[in-house]
């Protein structure tokens, strides 16, 4: 085993296992093109789950010029808010972090779609929101 896989006990409870996925817009399955226009993240230990989102209009557009901007936009903001949860989230909203994940992760045959699901870890899940989104998505 090389140095770079070996967990030191100091390290071993500083961060914390996350789940993520890309959520991408596939403006027609026919052609099989997407775009990546979000993150979700899913921290079990921090009880954590929140979305990042970012359309790039003229991307969308250059595969779709009749995409329906105005709802895809809608569609990523009832991610973000089902990640959030309260009164916005309706249904989900008693539910708890990781049934909201696992329900947005499900596959779906819509023009929102989630990718597969990736690991790492994190000490803050709300930043490594941010960072994946600005590495993955931007």
């Amino acid at each position: 085993m090389t140095e770079r896989h070996i967990i030191r006990p100091s390290e071993a409870n500083t961060r914390d296992v996350f789940e993520y996925a890309l959520l991408r817009v596939v403006p027609r399955v026919e052609r099989g093109e997407c775009i990546n226009v979000g993150v979700l993240v899913y921290c079990r230990a921090q009880s954590y789950v929140g979305a990042r989102t970012h359309l790039d209009e003229a991307r969308l557009l250059a595969l779709d010029p009749a995409a329906d901007v105005a709802g895809i936009r809608a569609a990523l903001g009832a991610v973000e808010d089902v990640c959030a949860g309260g009164a916005a989230a309706g249904q989900a909203a008693a539910d708890d972090a990781g049934r909201r994940f696992r329900w947005l992760i499900a596959p779906r045959s819509t023009v929102v779609q989630p990718g597969p699901v990736h690991t790492g870890l994190t000490v803050d899940p709300a930043a490594e929101a941010q960072r994946l989104l600005d590495l993955l998505v931007r």
